[in-house]
This record gives C-alpha cells, structure tokens and sequence, in this order.
C-alpha cells in the first residue's frame, strides 16, 4: 500500500479539498480518501502544489506529431494539411513508429494525461500489403503502439479503425491503401483477431483495443449495415464525424441524411460511442446525439489549428451529450490549453463567459472519456486508479489563482509530477524511465524533416 499526502487537492464530488490522503493497494487503484489530516511520517509527499486527477486523452493519432510546426505555410484548409498527413503516414514502419509513439506518448505523460485512446488506421505496408508472418506478424503496427504506451507507462485504448473507402463512392488512393481492409467482414476478422493478440500479451489495465469506424467518408453504408451487426457490444466504439462541411454535403447527396443521421439509421447512435469533432451538426443532429447518451470528443486546439470551425459543444452537452477531450494532430499536447480552448471556443461563439464551469472543463479532461475508453480513467475516489497530477499553484502562469480555477491558468509548463497506478512517472517536465521527451523526439523525428 502506498499513501499520498497532498496539501490540496480536488476530490471526486467535492471540489478542492485541503491536507488530503489518498490511499492506494497495490494494483493502483485508490482504496481510502481521507480530508483535513496532517501528513504522516510514512506519507510520499512526492506531490507539491495542488493535485488533480490526471487527464484522458480520447482521441490521437500518435504520427501527425511529425506535422508540428512545419504546414503553417501557403495557406490552404484541411484537405491541404491532409496530402501532408498521408505523406507522413507513407515513411512510416513498426520500428520508426514505435519510436516516435513513445516519444509522443511520453509527451502526454508528462504534460499530464496518462490515459490515452489511439485512434489507430496506419495497418498494413506502403500499398495495402499486410505484414508477413515473420517478426510480429500482421499486427505488426499495432504491437508496436502497444509497446510505446508500455515503455511510455500511459494506458492505452488502441481503437483498431475500418477504413474501407477514400471517400463516399471513392475507392482508397495509394496514399490510403494501407490504411484499408478488403472489405467489412475482413476488418471483423483481423479485429477479433487482434483483440486475442493484445488480450494475450498485455495487462488489461494498461492496454486493450477499441474500435473505429474512420468516418462515413470511409465506411460505406453497405459496410455500416454488416458492422452495426457484427461488432462486439463490450467495446468502445469511435467515429470522426462532421469535421467537414464537404463530408456532410458528400453524406447528404449520397445518403439523403447527415452522417449522424446516418449511424442512427443503422442503431449506431449509443451511449458506448464517441463521436470525434462533431464540429457542423444540425439541430437535429445534436437532438440525436444528446438523447442516445454519445459522447462527443472535442479536439479544440487541433479544430483550431486546422481552421474546422468551432463545435457546439455546451449544446451537446445540454442535449445529454457527455464531453471528453483529446489532442488529435498534436498541435499541442496540454490537457490544460485543451480545456481553456474548449471554453474560450464557446465565448467566442456566443459572446458569453463561463459556458463550461472550471469543474466542467476537469470532468471533460478526465471522467468525460470513461465510456471513450476501454482502460480505467482516473478520478480521486474510492475504486479509481491512482493517477494524479500536480500544478505549482505560484507559477508566473498560476500565481494569484483559485486553485479551483487552475484549469483556466495553468498550462503543462505548470505540472510538477505525475502519477500513474500509485507509481511517480514525471516530475518537471522530465520522464523518469525515458528522460526528456524532447530528446526522444528529436531522434524519432530525423529523417522526416
């Protein structure tokens, strides 16, 4: 057993507590929250300033790092920044990916997220070829996402995604080929297949698999039909949905529905599936979500980034919507500016303050992603695991705040340690098994300047 004291910190249904014990077994899971103690001489006092749950991350794609910082010339709209994507995509083996996702991964750990749902279609080699028998066999890109998040220690949702089509009608380009299966039955297969691959290998507290649907660009309705059908029921389910306008002119033309109106059609539409973006939705559409309990993921530093437009997000949640957050293209990695950016989108959508209350904004970095994740999601209660993150409360960021109003102040220049399953992972911006992320970074990054 170990036990934290924390001077302050902020307890599941009761806000920020001061001189808090959190107790843990040794699996890692929280057994005992105690308030208003002094610590005890056997307490780790590892965590300074003001703790915090430790924050999920429910959508990324671990290669578009490599994207920072270098298509912010000429201009364009996503569907530019995309040919870029697809070439990044294409350099792109089991060992350089292992690489560069636990660089990435290990970015987020320190910044503060310490679950992670890898919204993952890079399957096969350049040109749709499966990898071979040998080495680690067909889920040769997969296995090695699953070692990244372990040397990374985050938890990991690796979301296996069925992307079948370049777009409604399209067949996949070069550029898609690997990213594609035969056809719906075959993506079935490989995924029930997987899930043995992964379930055999790895602790399920720390990696388990998921599934996508790419997006109804991707999926064809005659695919939806044999999906709705034959998925497993026990497994989180992810699209991205409406980011574009074009995909839901293409949807509307093709299907005579909006791609939410779609997954309805098909009995998609439940409280086990997480809708990414979800940016230019109807009336109609949030109605739909809201009431079969989806959650919708938002990326809003990536949404901005990209120029997509700013989702409706309080709308959603209003309809009974949950809402989770995630980093996506990794424009950044900060569960802090992903919460601020959630609640500056609003304001400058409706020329109001205070859209999402600074509790809001922490239960969609952290329990919002609950049903977007397969691996537990952390909270500072009785039965969650122990994952935490401390904030310097007297940064040049965050001097003068309410504690409670850290997720408004702080950034992941701010955390001074990071937990995960009662373990110290991070303290400073430095990981404490991989060194500087930085590094690691750098080296995974030569050769795709």
């Amino acid at each position: 057993m170990t036990t934290f004291w924390c001077e302050q910190a902020w307890v599941a249904g009761r806000g920020i507590q001061q001189r808090v014990r959190i107790e843990t077994d040794d699996s890692g899971t929280i057994t005992g929250v105690t308030c208003g103690v002094d610590a005890a001489p056997e307490d780790n006092r590892d965590l300074t300033g003001v703790v915090f749950p430790a924050a999920a991350n429910a959508h990324s794609h671990a290669f578009h790092r490599v994207l920072r910082g270098r298509t912010h010339d000429g201009g364009g709209d996503f569907w530019v920044w995309r040919e870029e994507m697809y070439r990044a995509a294409g350099t792109l083996t089991p060992a350089s990916y292992e690489r560069l996702a636990t660089a990435v991964f290990a970015e987020m750990v320190v910044t503060g997220w310490t679950s992670v749902a890898e919204f993952h279609y890079v399957h096969h080699q350049p040109g749709g070829e499966p990898y071979g028998a040998t080495g680690d066999g067909p889920h040769a890109m997969e296995l090695a996402l699953c070692r990244a998040a372990i040397a990374a220690g985050i938890r990991l949702t690796l979301l296996d995604t069925c992307y079948l089509a370049g777009g409604i009608g399209t067949p996949l380009s070069p550029d898609q080929e690997r990213f594609g299966d035969a056809d719906a039955a075959a993506w079935l297969e490989r995924f029930a297949d997987l899930r043995r691959t992964i379930a055999e290998h790895f602790d399920p507290d720390l990696v388990t698999v998921g599934a996508a649907l790419h997006s109804v660009r991707a999926v064809p309705e005659t695919a939806l039909r044999i999906l709705a059908a034959g998925l497993p029921t026990d497994v989180p389910l992810h699209i991205h949905l409406s980011e574009q306008p074009a995909e839901n002119a293409d949807c509307e033309k093709h299907y005579g529905t909006t791609p939410a109106g779609l997954l309805h059609r098909h009995g998609l539409l439940s409280d086990r599936l997480s809708v990414v973006h979800a940016t230019h939705l109807t009336a109609e559409d949030i109605a739909l979500l809201g009431g079969a309990g989806t959650t919708a993921v938002l990326c809003p530093t990536t949404e901005a980034d990209l120029a997509d437009g700013i989702g409706p997000a309080r709308a959603l949640q209003d309809a009974g919507a949950r809402i989770a957050l995630g980093t996506d293209q990794h424009a950044v990695i900060d569960p802090w500016l992903e919460m601020r950016a959630l609640e500056h989108g609003e304001r400058l959508g409706s020329g109001l303050r205070g859209r999402f209350s600074p509790a809001d904004l922490l239960n969609a970095a952290t329990t919002g992603a609950t049903h977007s994740m397969a691996t537990p999601v952390s909270a500072i209660e009785v039965g969650r695991p122990c994952d935490l993150v401390s904030i310097n409360p007297a940064s040049l960021r965050t001097i003068g705040s309410s504690p409670a109003q850290l997720p408004l102040t702080a950034t992941a220049a701010d955390v001074t340690a990071v937990v995960v399953a009662g373990h110290l992972v991070a303290r400073d911006g430095h990981h404490l098994a991989l060194g500087d992320p930085a590094g690691l970074l750098a080296a995974a990054l030569k050769g795709n300047a």
